[in-house]
């Protein structure tokens, strides 16, 4: 689960990360009262989406008067802010964040995350602050430095003496940058935090380190263990069909082409796509319904993929393991009857029980075109989108 960055820069805070002056606003009004209650002459309006690149898209400006603050909030809120991360679509403003402007020396880089490769947190730090760290890590891969996190130790404040001596900071920053990288370790372990990013971490005019944008993302396994997470949840900034999906305990992700995937497991929901798009389509969705999923989810799922206009046709790929073929045909069959699916389904079925389930779809009386193999189910329903 994603955070805004005025909720990340709170709960930095609360472990003792030095942040701006800031406060979120809900309203072009409030936008106007929280300037003035701040301060000062200028400021930086940020828009609050889940998404980078959000400066090179206007959503960050900097405001001189309190006649422009108000122009630029009017022109960001309630509106979608289309980045090179959001798609065309863009994402919904609904919160702005007022914040009092910094005089910065230098920008660094500097992130804690799981490194699935060596299976220990990981802080990534460079010296180049304020790039696409995708990129950086592709044009200058030895402007970056890991520092993995020993198991069953943590953090230990060595090592953030020794970055901060290799970024030549002044003595006082570099002992605050021990505080900053272990409150970030300790947000990360209360949190079950994937990523805590600070980028940029300035260097002032006057020597402090403060973290001027911030963006935390929360493991979405662990969010049972985290009941407060419901208030830092914000659905406008989530596609509707993927909330829905979160309900009923599907896996789905929009990705915008025409043909919707229904497919047991994660893997194969992968391969699936990948096979579509060799073969000149487009995937809709991915769409993984589970290892065990029951007729009723499968409906679900059908419904699910329906309510995108886009879709022309569906690709529904199932192996039968976990659960038997012939009783997710009586789902496909169920989900059919209920949803009416105006478009073409073509249908793969693989492992358990597959010849009862291909009987139940022929037996169906509804009209499924049938695939053997995965190969010959993505080319089939290629075509059936193309006609």
């Amino acid at each position: 689960m994603n955070l805004h960055e005025y909720q990340a820069k709170r709960l930095l805070q609360e472990e003792g990360v030095p942040v701006p002056r800031g406060i979120p606003a809900f309203s072009v009004k409030e936008a106007v009262n929280q300037a003035r209650a701040l301060g000062g002459q200028n400021w930086v309006l940020k828009a609050q989406v889940h998404a980078g690149g959000r400066g090179k898209a206007g959503g960050v400006r900097r405001v001189a008067s309190i006649g422009e603050l108000e122009q630029a909030a009017q022109s960001l809120l309630g509106k979608p802010l289309v980045t090179q991360q959001t798609g065309p679509e863009g994402k919904h403003v609904a919160a702005l964040l007022i914040e009092e402007p910094s005089s910065i020396q230098r920008e660094f880089y500097l992130a804690l995350l799981v490194d699935r490769s060596t299976a220990r947190q990981t802080f990534i730090a460079s010296q180049a602050g304020g790039m696409e760290i995708e990129t950086l890590a592709v044009e200058h891969p030895e402007a970056i430095e890991r520092i993995p996190l020993e198991p069953g130790v943590g953090f230990l404040p060595y090592q953030a003496r020794s970055l901060g001596f290799r970024w030549e900071l002044p003595l006082g920053a570099v002992q605050q940058l021990v505080r900053i990288m272990h409150g970030m370790w300790r947000l990360a372990q209360r949190l079950d935090g994937q990523l805590l990013e600070i980028n940029p971490l300035a260097l002032t005019a006057d020597d402090r380190l403060v973290a001027l944008d911030a963006k935390i993302v929360i493991d979405d396994n662990a969010l049972y263990r985290h009941p407060e997470s419901d208030e830092l949840f914000d659905s406008t900034q989530q596609d509707a069909r993927e909330i829905v999906a979160r309900q009923f305990g599907l896996n789905y992700i929009s990705l915008g082409g025409t043909i919707g995937c229904m497919v047991n497991g994660a893997g194969l929901a992968m391969a699936t796509m990948d096979l579509i798009k060799l073969e000149g389509g487009e995937p809709a969705n991915f769409l993984d319904v589970g290892g065990g999923a029951a007729a009723d989810k499968v409906t679900q799922a059908f419904k699910l993929i329906l309510s995108d206009p886009r879709v022309k046709a569906i690709l529904v790929n199932i192996f039968g393991g976990i659960t038997r073929c012939d009783l997710l045909a009586q789902g496909i069959v169920q989900a059919a009857s209920e949803a009416g699916v105006p478009v073409p389904v073509v249908v793969r079925l693989e492992g358990t029980k597959k010849e009862e389930g291909m009987a139940i779809l022929a037996a169906s009386g509804l009209h499924f075109v049938t695939a053997d193999g995965l190969t010959d189910a993505a080319r089939k329903a290629v075509l059936a989108a193309q006609a």
